[in-house]
């Protein structure tokens, strides 16, 4: 398994935390924690951001992605506004997670709960290539759900 090193920087809040880690061997992401004061109630359709704690540098040619934790989204409807969240090598500062609350019941998280996973990936750029014309594929145009169920 390839390893990258990652620099990170904990907020004055955030050294009351653990670092993010991985919670197995095999582990793709490690969990992120939520750095809060108090705590914290996500009401029914209601959206927060919830601050981590960690600035990182992440290397060149890498990002993070934030994605939600299964769990919490299973047991209690709580999940990501824009997931996978994309932290770019050049960001630097704190990672805060967008949240939400899609069940029916409000939802309190507290200082040092798992509240998101970060995974680091290769990052390929593409060259945009101008046509008039694309090369044609067997699906064509066809999609959302042109193939049925």
């Amino acid at each position: 398994m390839e390893t990258i090193k990652v620099f990170v920087e904990r907020t004055e809040d955030g050294k009351t935390l653990n670092l993010p880690m991985y919670q197995t061997k095999h582990s793709a992401g490690m969990d992120m924690y939520a750095c809060i004061h108090n705590e914290t109630t996500i009401n029914p359709g209601e959206i927060k951001l919830i601050p981590t704690g960690i600035k990182i540098a992440i290397p060149d040619g890498y990002e993070a992605q934030i994605r939600p934790r299964s769990g919490l989204a299973l047991k209690h409807g709580i999940s990501m506004v824009n997931t996978p969240g994309t932290i770019d090598a050049d960001y630097r500062g704190e990672i805060k997670v967008i949240m939400i609350n899609h069940s029916s019941e409000p939802f309190t998280f507290s200082h040092g709960e798992r509240i998101a996973q970060i995974i680091f990936n290769p990052i390929v750029q593409g060259v945009w290539l101008e046509t008039n014309q694309l090369e044609e594929s067997a699906r064509g145009e066809g999609g959302f759900g042109h193939t049925g169920k």
